[in-house]
């Protein structure tokens, strides 16, 4: 994907369905699919803190709205239906969804196409304002967002924002987990939950011990452009992914870095032999453009590459369970993923 489209899915961190049964309520509010907790031991007004300041919420919500990726899959994850939520445009399915969100959405009563469903709405050219104002929300959820100053505060006109905590799409699913669980009255629920997910992703990663301690570079490489490689950082939500399951970013890319809060970081494609990592991994659009990449004069020059370790995703939608990674999409993604990634350590070792 071009690093344009990327930036948009940026997270980007890996990977989607886990038993969630001791989360899950429900949908409340009839047709609106508006859901909230009806046991809850947090106590309201709950202040949260964000990289825009600080949102008071009184009430414990009972209609939400959320905008980009991740922020409806927590939601959906702790039980709660969304009476809004963005649809899924770049790896998503007929339904403008996922595979994960389906599913939960089935289990809560609130299939897309159901009196219960959401309401969807396109962010193709930016967040949905006049949409969202429309559902007349008690609260929006942003933590996993690229939300602006501006959007943040047209956003808040309409109702309490939870902005991300940081960094514009470096929000990990867990701290997402943590600041939307707060924000819906559902803190206990939302340790239980990321608990369940990290023990999950341990006891898959297990069955894969070639990944621990690998080095890897995650990035998006392109052919024959000057300028086709970007390099993802510690802030992303791939290389988060990828160090969760035993496995260490490469040095040349810690080093390139320092403190720098961007996701990614360009490389020239000149240097591209300076790319030292056990396993490189990217997303490709097919299978002839992995083929372009080995062949390439210049991209063919990163070792990991040379060593038959690089691992080419070309699927769209695995692609976005990695890179705007949640308690959903995560346990769906790792019987795909972690076999791919363990092929090419596998190749790492043979070199």
């Amino acid at each position: 994907m071009a690093l344009s489209r990327l930036r948009g899915v940026a997270a980007a961190a890996a990977v989607v369905l886990m038993s969630l049964t001791a989360c899950s309520t429900g949908p409340a509010g009839g047709s609106s699919g508006g859901g909230t907790a009806a046991a809850s031991n947090d106590a309201f007004p709950v202040t949260i803190e964000h990289a825009y300041g600080e949102t008071v919420i009184e009430e414990q919500p009972e209609r939400v709205a959320t905008v980009s990726w991740v922020n409806d899959d927590v939601s959906l994850a702790l039980g709660v239906v969304p009476v809004g939520m963005p649809k899924v445009e770049w790896g998503g399915n007929e339904n403008g969804s996922t595979p994960w969100k389906d599913a939960k959405l089935e289990e809560l009563g609130a299939a897309i196409g159901s009196e219960n469903a959401p309401a969807q709405y396109s962010e193709a050219d930016g967040i949905a304002f006049d949409e969202i104002a429309a559902l007349t929300p008690d609260v929006i959820l942003a933590a996993y967002s690229g939300l602006t100053q501006e959007d943040y505060d047209t956003l808040s006109k309409i109702a309490p924002v939870v902005a991300f905590p940081d960094t514009a799409y470096g929000t990990d699913w867990q701290t997402s987990t943590e600041m939307i669980g707060k924000a819906l009255g559902k803190s206990a629920e939302a340790e239980e939950l990321i608990a369940s997910t990290e023990e999950t992703i341990k006891t898959k990663a297990a069955e894969y011990p070639q990944l621990a301690g690998k080095t890897f570079i995650y990035g998006n490489l392109e052919p024959a452009a000057s300028d086709g490689v970007n390099v993802y950082t510690a802030n992303d939500n791939r290389p988060k992914f990828l160090n969760s399951i035993g496995m260490k970013q490469a040095d040349v890319v810690t080093e390139a870095t320092g403190d720098s809060k961007e996701f990614f970081i360009p490389w020239s494609a000149e240097k591209a032999n300076e790319l030292e990592s056990d396993v490189f991994v990217t997303w490709v659009p097919d299978a002839k453009t992995k083929q372009q990449v080995l062949d390439d004069p210049l991209l063919g020059q990163i070792p990991a590459v040379e060593n038959g370790a690089l691992v080419a995703d070309s699927d769209n939608t695995l692609t976005l369970s990695i890179s705007a990674a949640s308690p959903l999409s995560l346990p769906w993604a790792l019987d795909t993923f972690l076999p791919m990634l363990a092929e090419g350590a596998d190749a790492a070792d043979a070199s």
